[in-house]
């Protein structure tokens, strides 16, 4: 299924259609799981989007988004790390997550309240 969807997704951006890489859809998926654990969950997209966009920009291209996509796994354990140091950090009750319930994590996206996300997300669908 998710290569069926890749190959919509190129065929509409007009992207060449390429045999699906396993180990780029790998590593996207990792950094992204790397980036919601460590940082939050609305992060993962849109850090999967900025990896994408420094990959098209490198010289080298593809054979680039190893070397970055390990930076970014570095900086979202190194995020997570420092927001525990600080007491900051999942599990302390704090963030700046959407919603308005109060909850045990830190989610850092769009909207106030505290919690942990799991209230609705307006937000998504304004968008």
């Amino acid at each position: 299924m998710l290569d069926d969807w890749a190959d919509v997704v190129r065929q509409e951006l007009g992207l060449p259609t390429a045999p699906q890489d396993e180990g780029t859809v790998g590593l996207v998926l990792d950094t992204a799981r790397d980036v919601a654990h460590g940082v939050a969950r609305p992060a993962a997209p849109l850090t999967a989007y900025l990896l994408g966009v420094a990959v098209g920009r490198a010289p080298d291209g593809a054979s680039a988004a190893p070397a970055l996509a390990a930076r970014i796994s570095g900086l979202a354990a190194d995020w997570q790390a420092s927001r525990e140091a600080d007491g900051s950090g999942p599990g302390n009750g704090s963030g700046n997550g959407p919603g308005n319930g109060s909850g045990n994590g830190s989610d850092n996206g769009p909207g106030g309240g505290s919690g942990n996300g799991a209230a609705a997300r307006t937000d998504a669908a304004e968008a």
